[in-house]
């Protein structure tokens, strides 16, 4: 592609920005970075997951756990696999994955399903992706996974879209791609943030605090130019788990931290804009041509999950939880099968990578109160 060419697609595409940001501004221009994040990942067209081409792996923007070794899916495997072992077999069993991406756990665990006991019983594999060209992706490669193996595959809308299920929901690295709002204390109150349009396109900008902020009370009286950050869409998310997970459990991989920590080590916020696998300096400029993510808020997030009627199974770090559900079996054995040298060293770099790399990653294990059948611990 020319130069010139390339000039009028980044123009195109800078209109058509501006046009998805128009259709949710505010009357006064402006638009809270919520939105903003929302036009900027999902909108047709516009967002960063909207378009053709993936974002993961060497040639795309980003890796994930499961990208870095088969091991990580293997070792969730596992973790199903025990949740699915204790739900009764008369009525449908799901593993419904939201946010698959390229398909890449979706395949580790189904592999990984396979390659062990069956004494789980019938399942299916549901597949939840609202980017239109990944979740074409993912089915297309998890499907014939899924043949392969003898555990069907599907793709659904939503986790509700076929009412209550028995089962498992999993999502990694999903809750911190869910737009989020971001607050700044300006020394006596917090503003919401975002941007504003203006005559040349949008800048960064601020308005008083008017939407409702529900849950756990706002901080008082933090250092001035504070930014909290949350995600509504995350929280609305547990909440659907909570409405429609009648017994086994959901599986939140993440990174992210508390409040309270949050603020203290990330005073400034976590916004963070990544292209090519690089940092991108300004993660408002060319809304679209960047993943946009910001820390997990696990205080809101787990004060959902109890309020809407999920009991906590555990809370850790992903590398305790990966060690608790059979990390180091695999990772033995993984070795012991390696074919020579360099497939053991390779092994060995993907293992440390898993337990060492994701240092802020946690992993959140949430389950229906203890009355619904067949409680999972």
């Amino acid at each position: 592609m020319t130069a010139a060419a390339e000039g009028s697609t980044s123009a195109a595409h800078r209109e058509l920005a501006l046009e998805a940001l128009r259709s949710v501004a505010d009357p006064d221009g402006f638009v809270p970075f919520d939105h903003f994040m929302e036009v900027a990942l999902y909108a047709p067209g516009v967002g960063f997951y909207a378009r053709d081409d993936s974002p993961f792996g060497r040639e795309g923007d980003y890796y994930t756990a499961a990208h870095a070794s088969p091991l990580f899916g293997r070792t969730i495997a596992e973790r199903v696999r025990t949740v699915l072992a204790v739900l009764p077999t008369d009525r449908p069993r799901r593993v419904i994955e939201v946010g698959p991406g390229d398909g890449t756990l979706a395949e580790g665990v189904l592999r990984g399903l396979a390659a062990g006991p069956t004494s789980f019983g019938p399942v299916e594999y549901v597949l939840v992706e609202r980017s239109g060209p990944l979740s074409v992706r993912s089915f297309e490669r998890v499907a014939s996974v899924g043949q392969a193996v003898g555990i069907p595959v599907r793709a659904a809308r939503g986790i509700g879209a076929d009412g209550p299920f028995d089962g498992v929901v999993l999502a990694n690295e999903l809750l911190d791609a869910q737009p989020a709002r971001r607050l700044l204390w300006d020394g006596t109150r917090w503003l919401e943030t975002g941007v504003r349009l203006t005559c040349e396109g949008f800048a960064p900008a601020t308005t008083p605090l008017e939407r409702p902020v529900p849950g756990t009370k706002l901080p008082e009286s933090p250092p001035l130019g504070t930014i909290l950050e949350f995600s509504p869409m995350a929280e609305a998310f547990v909440r659907e788990v909570a409405d429609h997970l009648v017994a086994g459990l959901c599986i939140l991989l993440d990174y992210g931290m508390d409040e309270t920590e949050l603020l203290s080590a990330h005073p400034g916020g976590t916004l963070a804009a990544v292209r090519r696998h690089r940092y991108v300096d300004d993660p408002f400029a060319d809304p679209g041509s960047s993943d946009l993510s910001v820390f997990v808020n696990f205080t809101r997030v787990r004060a959902v999950a109890s309020a809407s009627g999920l009991r906590e199974v555990a809370f850790r770090s992903q590398a305790e939880a990966l060690g608790a559900w059979g990390f180091p079996h695999l990772f033995e054995e993984a070795l012991r099968s390696a074919p020579n040298a360099e497939a053991e060293v390779r092994t060995r770099l993907a293992g440390k990578s898993l337990l060492f790399g994701f240092e802020r990653f946690y992993a959140l294990e949430l389950a229906p109160p203890e009355r619904s059948r067949a409680p999972v611990t």
